[in-house]
Formats: C-alpha cells, structure tokens, sequence
C-alpha cells in the first residue's frame, strides 16, 4: 500500500510527464511513485482532456465545420502534451522498422531525428484521430465523450508497465517506472476507466458498451505493442510509452465511431 507521499510524487510525476502543466523538481522519486504516476496516468492527464474538450466545444459553439473542429482539437491534444506522445510514436516506429538489432533499434530511438517510417506514423496518427473527432462531433456531449477518451486513453501506460515488462535500458523514463504495476492493480484499473468511458459513451446518446469495447480494443493494441517491444528491443522505453498512449487513443477513437 503506498504511503501519501509516494501517492502525492506519483501523481506529480504523471502530470509532469504527460502534460505541459509544470510540478517542480519531484526527485529523488519515493519509493512506489512510479507505480502510482502509472495507475493514475488518466488522472494525471486531466488537464489534456479537458483541452481537447473545450477546443471541440468552442469550435461547436461557434460553428466551425466538424473536421476543421476535430484537427484543432487533436492540436490542442498535442499541445498540451508538447507532442512527446507523438514523438514517441515516430521514434518507435523509425526504431522497430529500421533497427536491424536491439542495439541499432535503441540507438536509432535515441537518436530523436524522424525518419520517412516515423512521420507516416504521426500523419495517419493525426489522421485517424482526427476523423474519429469529427464523425463523433455531432453526438450530444461529443466534447465531453473525447476529453474522456483522451485521459482514460492514457491507461496504456499502465499496460505498459506491467511488472512481466522490463525496461529496455537502465535510464530514462521507462527505467523509472517499467515493470512497476502489479496485474491486479491494472486489472482493476482496466474496469474503472472502462466504466468511465462507458459512462460517457451514455452521457453521448451512445450504447454504453461501446466504451468497455474501447477500452478492450486499447488492451488489445497495447498488448501487441508490448510484444514488439519485448521482441525489438526487450521492453520499453519513454518512446514506447508515448507510442502507446498514440495507439490507444486512436483505437479508442476509432471504436467510438463505429457507435456514432
């Protein structure tokens, strides 16, 4: 059970990483902060959500043309998150395509330039996410329905770090919280954000389920994600973090879109 202090730096930690929001120096990290910054991703990324929400709101409001709306509200996403998640995504992807060995892969990661793999990855990211926006723009509560999906997609963090994840090297982000999660904690971490989305889906005059079925359909992804990972460079990294959260919101998204 973590101690307030571990709960108060972990919760720190996941704004600080996943937002633009600034928290202060927070190291030397407590014991268990990692654990706690990645239970709480979705928390930490509150301040994301309600971003892309008031954007696609304003742009309603004032009516601003559904896919115009959504390609401001998936810029307000990444500006809130200083496009690391992005980053990460194309610097995976360069990674896994390009890196013939775990040590070529990593180092190709690390590198930070964004090769041909990388920006396609981003563009169809972008793409993806924002046509998903703009086909659930004209649901009731659609601002609401997306800020949601936007944290409860950072929920991939927690997959991620499963404690059967090792970090792919001894430093950086990943080393500080890979292999930090128990399976029971993101077990029930899978039905709260699974509940939360499904509660939105509702609120948005769509099936509820289809939210569980996001969440599902993020797991899934994720999943597939590790296993590259673990493969390409044995575990995870930052970037396969950020690469993750991408992933997630997109499938999210995309299985949102199918109920609109």
């Amino acid at each position: 059970m973590p101690h307030a202090g571990s709960v108060a730096a972990g919760l720190r930690l996941a704004v600080g990483t996943l937002t633009v929001v600034p928290v202060g120096e927070i190291r030397p990290l407590p014991a268990g902060a990692g654990r706690v910054a990645m239970l709480l991703a979705p928390v930490g990324a509150l301040p994301v959500g309600v971003a892309a929400a008031a954007v696609l709101w304003l742009a309603t409001l004032i009516g601003v043309p559904p896919l115009v709306g959504a390609a401001l509200c998936v810029a307000a996403v990444a500006a809130s998150t200083r496009a690391m998640h992005l980053d990460g995504l194309a610097d995976t992807v360069d990674g896994f395509g390009g890196g013939w060995t775990r040590e070529r892969a990593l180092e190709i990661m690390r590198s930070g330039d964004v090769g041909p793999m990388g920006v396609a990855a981003m563009v169809l990211s972008l793409l993806v996410q924002a046509g998903s926006v703009a086909a659930l723009a004209t649901v009731p509560w659609a601002p609401l329905l997306v800020g949601v999906a936007v944290c409860v997609s950072r929920y991939a963090a927690t997959v991620l770090c499963l404690r059967s994840v090792p970090a792919a090297r001894g430093s950086g982000l990943g080393a500080v919280v890979a292999a930090s999660v128990p399976l029971p904690a993101a077990l029930a971490g899978g039905v709260v954000w699974g509940g939360v989305l499904s509660a939105a889906a509702a609120a948005a005059g769509l099936p509820w389920w289809w939210g569980a079925a996001g969440v599902l359909a993020m797991i899934a992804a994720t999943g597939c994600l590790v296993a590259m990972a673990r493969r390409q460079i044995g575990g995870i990294t930052g970037d396969v973090l950020g690469a993750g959260i991408e992933i997630a919101l997109s499938v999210a998204l995309v299985v949102l879109t199918v109920a609109a």
